[in-house]
């Protein structure tokens, strides 16, 4: 029986590490124009690593439809070693996933409470959103960058207010009233212990009311997505 006391220990020990264990993401978004990069990284102990890389966001030419590509690396895979994903979401997706959102909000009592509690717990180390507006006019360019100050600092509020914030944000808008330009670059570092989302999630669960929603997203059949390993 002492083979089965250790192996208890060692799966208490265990699941002690990934409770108090940290998880940290890393968000890099960069617009410029027509152009759109979105990389995403999950990091654990600084070591074990998981990427998403979403290098392509456009209208596609032949449908009223988006064309989002990307590819996912673990670790320190090569990028030849990478899964590149191509997805086409038609305006058929987009209401089947609003209904899918109706359906959960109205399953779920005390959300807001319980998401709230857990976002308290969400550190934000590092917030960085600068940009570049331009319209071609020096008067509605003022306007703008403005309205986008306003923005940015309305966001930076809800955020203070939710989250805990490390660091102060670091936010710059950058009127151009010489020619038309749109360019963005936003960077975030959030961070929290994977024992206080596995303690929301299991309080979501328990606030499921009526059973699980109908979802429609599985069942769509006009998503169409592209999978290959280069």
């Amino acid at each position: 029986m002492s083979w089965l006391y250790i192996a208890l220990f060692i799966f208490l020990f265990l699941l002690l590490i990934i409770i108090f264990t940290k998880l940290t993401i890393f968000i890099n978004y960069y617009h410029h124009n027509d152009n759109d990069d979105l990389k995403i990284e999950f990091r654990v102990w600084g070591i074990i690593k998981y990427k998403l890389k979403i290098p392509l966001i456009k209208i596609d030419d032949n449908s009223p439809s988006l064309v989002i590509k990307g590819n996912t690396q673990m670790g320190e895979a090569p990028e030849n070693q990478s899964e590149t994903k191509a997805k086409k979401i038609v305006p058929e997706d987009v209401i089947s996933y609003l209904k899918d959102a109706k359906e959960i909000i109205q399953h779920i009592v005390g959300m807001n409470v319980i998401v709230r509690k857990f976002m308290r717990k969400v550190t934000v180390k590092q917030f960085e959103w600068h940009s570049l507006i331009g319209v071609g006019d020096a008067a509605l360019t003022g306007m703008i960058s403005g309205a986008v100050w306003t923005l940015k600092g309305s966001i930076v509020g809800i955020l203070s207010h939710y989250l805990r914030l490390k660091e102060m944000p670091n936010l710059s808008v950058t009127p151009h009233f010489q020619f038309a330009i749109l360019q963005t670059h936003l960077t975030c570092i959030f961070q929290f212990r994977i024992g206080h989302a596995i303690l929301a999630g299991l309080k979501l669960i328990k606030f499921w009311k009526g059973g699980r929603p109908n979802l429609n997203l599985k069942n769509s059949s006009n998503t169409k997505e592209q999978t290959k390993s280069v």
